[in-house]
This record gives structure tokens, sequence and C-alpha cells, in this order.
């Protein structure tokens, strides 16, 4: 009997067991133990899965992938407003003469118009609400029909309200004040601020679209040629300013000849007669 017994326990006697750490095969799941597809076996299961670390299993670096594209997607989303904002392009102009508000001297042979962009969809142009900001932009228009060259580097608009008002056309630097909330240097008109603050880089980059915006769309012509048309805009600033435009006028000073002589004034009606107010 005690021959049989040791026969028995030769046979069920099992090899020297290899640890688990050098087999490369665990008992139960842990969060280190995946299935070849990723899959983590559930404890109750009697199964035995091979032991991966993270950075030998490829689904769990295609996982990682998959979690550094969906930050870079989620952050593509949250900064499209700022660069979705589109690039300003100047309205057509017309001869200035087919606007219903226009002065024309017609010795001189030249005509000045204006248009206002006080509401859509004319003022859709803009990614600006200058009238929510309490600016007023004017769409100003200069034909020259004549057979030499007019000089408008030294142009003045000035808007005078029924009630007696005079405001002036406004300089860049006070525009951008107004609908940015920033200032702007007149010699470094590309520059926005001084030194970068944290946390304002949204701010800074609207406020560089909205200068460019204003740079391009304001009247920055110096002549207007022989039987040619020149156009831009005048920025005013109608804050507090009770029905700015209702009998207004622009007188518009500053325009020479050739010669160098200046043409006498010209008077356009903000709101031509006739025109409902």
């Amino acid at each position: 009997m005690a021959r049989k017994a040791s026969s028995h326990a030769r046979v069920l006697n099992p090899q020297p067991e290899v640890p688990l750490s050098h087999s490369g095969i665990c008992p139960t799941p842990t969060s280190d133990c995946l299935t070849p597809f990723g899959i983590s076996v559930p404890p109750l299961q009697r199964r035995v899965v091979r032991c991966q670390s993270a950075g030998d299993n490829p689904c769990m670096a295609s996982l990682r992938q998959r979690e550094v594209l969906m930050f870079l997607l989620i952050l593509s989303l949250a900064t499209a407003p700022l660069w979705a904002a589109k690039d300003f392009v100047m309205p057509h102009a017309e001869n200035a003469a087919s606007y219903p508000s226009h002065d024309a001297h017609s010795n001189e042979h030249v005509t000045v118009a204006i248009d206002l962009y006080d509401s859509p969809p004319k003022d859709d142009v803009f990614m600006t609400r200058y009238l929510l900001e309490g600016i007023l932009p004017v769409f100003l228009v200069i034909t020259n029909d004549g057979d030499k060259p007019i000089s408008v580097a030294k142009l003045d608009a000035q808007l005078v309200t029924s009630r007696r008002a005079k405001l002036e056309a406004l300089a860049v630097d006070d525009v951008m004040r107004r609908v940015a909330h920033v200032n702007v240097s007149s010699t470094n008109p590309g520059r926005v601020g001084s030194i970068p603050i944290p946390g304002t880089a949204v701010k800074t980059k609207k406020a560089q679209q909205q200068l460019n915006e204003v740079n391009h769309a304001r009247f920055s012509a110096f002549a207007v040629e022989p039987h040619s048309t020149q156009a831009g805009f005048l920025f005013f600033d109608i804050q507090d300013v009770r029905n700015p435009t209702q009998g207004a006028h622009i007188y518009l000073t500053g325009v020479r000849d050739s010669s160098g002589n200046e043409l006498m004034y010209f008077d356009i009606p903000v709101t031509p007669a006739g025109a409902p107010n």
C-alpha cells in the first residue's frame, strides 16, 4: 500500500511551477491583463490571458492616438469661430452720380456721393457690428469725369446733424478703441497693443482682424484719375447722438484740382429728399 501511494504521488505531483511574472500569463485579469483584442476578461471567467504592458499593447497605443486626435478635434472646433472670420471685401462703387445722396460740381466734373451702411444686408460686408458700438459707417464715392486727375490726399469730412452737432470722421485709432477696446499705434498700425498678456490671445487675434478690416475699408485714396472712381468708408461716432442721420449733411473739403487749387466744399444730404425717414 505504501508503494502504491508513492506511485500515485509521483503521478499527481506536477512539474515545478514557473512564476507567473516569468511565464507571461496571469490567472485572473487585472487592469494590465488584456485579451489580444484589448478586451478585459471578467474575474469570474477561469481563463488564462496573456499579460501585456500598455506600451506593448497595440490596442492601447491606438486608444491613446484616438484620444489625442479627439483632443485636437475639440480644440479646432473651439477655435473655429476665431479662424472663420471673413475677409473684408470692398463693395463695388458705381459712378457717384448714380447714388441718391450726392453733390456734383459740374464745372470741375467731380461728383461726390455717400451711402449709409447701417442696416442689413449692406452692413453684412463687415465682421464688426459698428452700429452696435455707436459708429456709423458711410460709404464715400468720388467720381472724376474730367480729363485731369484730382487730389484727395487732404480730404476732410464732417457730419452735421439737424441739431447742428458736428461730428468729425474717426481715425483708425479711434475706431479701434471703440470696437476692440484696445489701443493701436498710428505709427505702427500692424500691431495691436504692446506685450501680449497670457489669456488674451483670442481677444488679441480678434482685434487684429478688426484692425485689418478697418484699414481695408477706410477711404485711403490719394488721388482720383481722370474718368475713374475711388471709394471707401468713413466712420462717425454717433454714440449718444439723437437722430444722427435724419436731416443731416456731410460736408467734404480738401478736394484739389491738378493745379493744387481747392474745389468748393461738397454738401451731401445724408437722407436724400423724398426718401423715407
